[in-house]
């Protein structure tokens, strides 16, 4: 009891900062109502291109579009409230560029802690509810054999699949302190493998296949859950059984950002201003 009391006193800071920033985007109203539509608009554009592919070709890489529907559900709303949370260490650059990093040195908080919660985009939700509801209509369009087993792949999925994409955003900007001006080359992989996540990973060359189904393991985030919650029969160097390793893909993916931003942190000398 007592420790749930201290580390509600620890996080007071940061649930009044996020507060504010939330209460500062609704005072807006129209441009808040704006922002959300055109986020939505966006993952429904990127929803209809899968499904153009999807209309012509039938099937790609032995995936329909309803299972596609399925893989694009979980990818979509895993990586939108990872966004939701962390999407907010692109910023990064920004504050090294600026040296303005080193005021949140002053402050008796945790850097990560205050760069994450530094800010907050509610128009991330829209791009959460559109992989909510594909998520919802892919397990409902699909031949699902529902048990305790697969009610518990759908959620190992889902946590998984947020904590990988949130230990990317925490990676690429370890990578920053290293970089100059480097953001777009780290959002290569970051968005890009959110991208990739959103395609059926039995066509990706081996290349990519290493990157991101190995080093930066986008692909047990929806493609491997999915084929083996539907029994497909998955790629050759992505077997339908590897969809329950999706917590060890996702342990991986934090030790490599905890790894990226410790070296990071202490390799950074200040703004020098």
């Amino acid at each position: 009891m007592a420790e749930s009391s201290a580390l509600a006193v620890r996080l007071r800071p940061y649930r009044a900062v996020l507060v504010s920033r939330m209460r500062s985007q609704r005072s807006y109203r129209a441009s808040f109502r704006i922002d959300v539509v055109g986020t939505m608009l966006v993952g429904v554009i990127e929803l209809a291109e899968i499904w153009v592919l999807f209309h012509g070709a039938g099937q790609i890489g032995g995936v329909s579009f309803t299972q596609m529907l399925l893989v694009f559900g979980l990818a979509e709303f895993s990586f939108s409230i990872a966004d939701l949370f962390f999407g907010h260490c692109d910023s990064l650059p920004t504050y090294l560029r600026a040296g303005t990093l080193d005021v949140f040195y002053l402050r008796p908080q945790p850097l990560l802690l205050q760069l994450v919660t530094s800010d907050i985009s509610l128009r991330r939700l829209a791009r959460a509810t559109v992989g909510a509801v594909c998520l919802v209509a892919g397990l409902a369009a699909n031949d699902v054999e529902w048990s305790v087993g697969a009610v518990v792949l759908v959620a190992l999925a889902i946590v998984s699949g947020i904590v990988t994409f949130s230990a990317l955003f925490v990676t690429a900007a370890g990578l920053q302190f290293f970089l100059i001006d480097g953001a777009e080359l780290t959002n290569a992989f970051v968005y890009g493998g959110r991208y990739a996540a959103t395609q059926p990973a039995s066509v990706w060359p081996r290349g990519i296949v290493v990157l991101f189904g190995m080093a930066f393991p986008v692909a047990f985030t929806a493609y491997l859950p999915t084929v083996t919650l539907l029994g497909l029969p998955g790629s050759e160097w992505l077997p339908a059984w590897l969809g329950w390793c999706a917590p060890l893909a996702a342990l991986w993916a934090v030790g490599v950002a905890g790894l990226a931003w410790r070296v990071g942190v202490r390799h950074y000398q200040g703004g020098g201003g």
